[in-house]
């Protein structure tokens, strides 16, 4: 039997749960989301150029953002997967970097697009680099301590993951996801992107550059999307009747979450699901029909 630990908030503050609102999970790729807002607040501030190259290298920080740079993944490894399975430590940062490039770039940047997890570990580096914090300060500082969540932080070590509520708990090493991984419980993590469309985190500027979204197709395979996109660390598009979705899911040995804002609904309605598993869809499944139900 599935379990789901699933929050959601309406534009008015109604709010329903479901699940254990204590358990902390693994973000996985919604990750991803919070570095696109620190990335976008320190733009904000003048400490960083989302589109001056970066590091000596063709592609931009807005590139790395959105997948447009033609860096590969280190998904498509047969090799890192193994390593995974099998219970390894994490690659040191130059051998994965080696590993995934060994073919080059898969396109001049800006012009394709391809899901690089590599793409935001340099997007994380580059925001440390210019900033002098670490992702966990900027976390703080940017996202967690403005919105007053008190869950959420980077887990490092197979010490910390082995405290989160998944079934792979002490038995992964966090470290294998390169642009880093946020913990939390489902509550913060839904308020987490209730704050940024409230306008709690980013300047309307910001908040509109963010959500600049780049077409992908249509309809995917065991999953509620009709339509597509993937915008600044924000992927986009509509979810059957629910209608437009603006978040991420995230997934990782044992757990899938998805974290989404519906801008569309009679009210609108922020709501995350975390359940078990290893595919994505079942959870944004529930969280559409979540929503629904506060329509």
């Amino acid at each position: 039997m599935q379990n789901f630990h699933s929050y959601c908030i309406s534009a008015s503050g109604e709010e329903r749960s479901e699940g254990d609102m204590q358990a902390r999970f693994p973000y996985w790729s919604f990750t991803k989301t919070a570095i696109a807002i620190c990335a976008l607040k320190l733009s904000e501030n003048g400490n960083v150029d989302l589109n001056n190259c970066i590091d000596g290298e063709a592609y931009t920080l807005r590139q790395l953002l959105n997948h447009t740079a033609g860096l590969p993944d280190y998904g498509a490894l047969k090799t890192y997967h193994e390593a995974v399975a099998a219970g390894e430590n994490p690659w040191p940062r130059e051998k994965l970097l080696s590993a995934a490039l060994a073919r080059g770039m898969l396109f001049a940047p800006g012009a394709g697009w391809a899901y690089s997890n590599i793409g935001y570990m340099l997007a994380r580096e580059h925001i440390e680099a210019a900033s002098g914090l670490s992702f966990a300060k900027l976390v703080a500082d940017i996202i967690t301590t403005p919105l007053r969540l008190t869950s959420i932080a980077p887990v490092t070590t197979r010490e910390e993951f082995a405290q989160l509520h998944c079934e792979a708990a002490g038995k992964y090493p966090p470290g294998w996801v390169y642009h880093g991984c946020l913990a939390g419980n489902v509550r913060d993590a839904a308020r987490l992107l209730h704050g940024l469309f409230t306008g709690k985190l980013l300047s309307a500027a910001s908040m509109a550059e963010m959500q600049v979204t780049i077409p992908l197709g249509g309809a995917l395979e065991g999953r509620p999307w009709t339509e597509c996109g993937y915008a600044l660390g924000l992927m986009s598009g509509p979810m059957g009747t629910a209608g437009r979705s603006v978040g991420h899911s995230g997934g990782g040995p044992s757990c899938v979450n998805a974290v989404y804002h519906f801008p569309d609904l009679r009210e609108p309605v922020t709501g995350a699901c975390f359940t078990d598993g290893h595919h994505e869809g079942v959870a944004e499944t529930e969280l559409g029909r979540l929503v629904l139900n506060m329509a």
